[in-house]
């Protein structure tokens, strides 16, 4: 963010006196200037991604998925809580108004995340055992016919809508998709980044990066070209669950990402070239969430039964909320109004409902064996980019 400097006020000097001339007049004092009522001028505009919609805000690249923002598109779809599970292979379906569970569909081997489309119409159930994708209709929330696609781990959108990316985690790839006929486009190889799972993308949509936790890196891709442009490695000796879920910060000015190994975030420099700093948070971090006003960064930690809340802009520790006798809570989003935070519990089959006001303990839903990436539908916001949610 720019700064404006203050304006300096020059005066006029007055005529010279010299002898057998009549005295100038003493200048009339001035009352000062009054401070100046005009608005800032607005921050130049993003040279975005061609074809991705307008930053509204360059502050805050969130400001469309704001509290109950729901777009034509959502409005008229079911309110409901989509679980899938990673060894029982279904989706459990939520009423996140009465927290019952009020429908259970078989979905694969090994169900990942469920995943919004770029428009918001379809959420896909991502099994990258069973190399499909199950499709839910986001109006009914009933399931469809299976998508064939290859070893879909987590599913994203490029923000101009033009292609569907599989992380193939098995395979230590992105494969390229339409995201309407579901043909296979491109591939960009990934060997070096064995545990390639989860994505964000910059404020301007050109770039895209994604975290490998098996190997402490992340990859920083072109979205235009698909290239491979560079590897960041984390400044750490990794054990096999490093960096896991990534955010970018609302000004777009950084990158979080969770590490499950070191307990906290490391912190890339917006451009993604190199690490900034780490934040400490709790043992396991692991899932990033905002608020609905982007003020404030909710991070999972998985292996102490914890959220801590973070300053989205600058980090800074707000507040720890502790689940009540522990817990495991991973993946999920935060409801359409901000104030719930919604979260599976992966080692204890439950789903957590946090307030977002204080992080009380609303209920506990028992649900199926390993409760992954869980999704609270509708969501506010134009588009989807993917995971569980991430709308902009």
């Amino acid at each position: 963010m720019g700064t404006l400097a203050d304006a300096a006020l020059a005066g006029c000097a007055g005529a010279p006196v010299t002898a057998g001339t009549p005295e100038a007049p003493a200048p009339v004092p001035r009352s000062p200037a009054p401070p100046s009522t005009a608005p800032p001028p607005a921050p130049p505009p993003l040279a975005g991604l061609p074809g991705m919609p307008p930053v509204i805000d360059p502050h805050n690249v969130y400001s469309q998925a704001g509290a109950n923002m729901l777009s034509g598109a959502v409005q008229g779809d079911k309110a409901l809580v989509y679980v899938p599970h990673d060894v029982s292979g279904d989706v459990w379906v939520i009423d996140p108004r009465t927290f019952a569970v009020i429908a259970k569909h078989p979905a694969g081997k090994q169900v990942q995340h469920v995943v919004p489309s770029y428009d918001m119409r379809t959420l896909y159930a991502a099994d990258d055992v069973g190399n499909h994708l199950l499709p839910f209709d986001a109006r009914t929330g009933l399931p469809g016919r299976p998508v064939p696609a290859t070893a879909p781990y987590n599913l994203y959108f490029t923000p101009d809508g033009r292609f569907a990316i599989v992380v193939a985690e098995a395979r230590a790839e992105l494969i390229w998709y339409d995201p309407h006929s579901w043909k296979q486009l491109d591939v960009t190889a990934l060997p070096d980044c064995a545990g390639i799972d989860h994505a964000d993308f910059s404020a301007d949509g050109r770039t895209a990066v994604f975290t490998a936790e098996f190997s402490g890196r992340a990859a920083v891709i072109d979205v235009a070209s698909h290239r491979h442009v560079r590897t960041i490695d984390m400044p750490h000796r990794n054990t096999g669950m490093g960096p896991q879920d990534i955010k970018t910060a609302p000004d777009g000015s950084a990158y979080y990402i969770a590490d499950s190994d070191e307990g906290g975030l490391w912190v890339l420099d917006g451009a993604a070239t190199k690490v900034l700093r780490f934040i400490r948070t709790g043992k396991g971090a692991h899932g990033l969430y905002l608020s609905r006003d982007a003020q404030q960064l909710y991070v999972t930690n998985r292996l102490e039964g914890s959220v801590s809340v973070l300053d989205a802009y600058s980090g800074a520790p707000v507040a720890k909320w502790k689940i009540p006798g522990g817990g495991s809570p991973d993946m999920g989003n935060v409801s359409a109004d901000g104030s719930r935070l919604w979260l599976s519990g992966r080692y204890d089959d439950v789903v957590y409902v946090l307030s977002t006001a204080d992080g009380k303990l609303i209920r506990k839903i028992p649900v199926g064996r390993e409760p992954h990436g869980l999704c609270v539908w509708p969501q506010p916001g134009r588009y989807s980019l993917g995971h569980t949610g991430i709308t902009r």
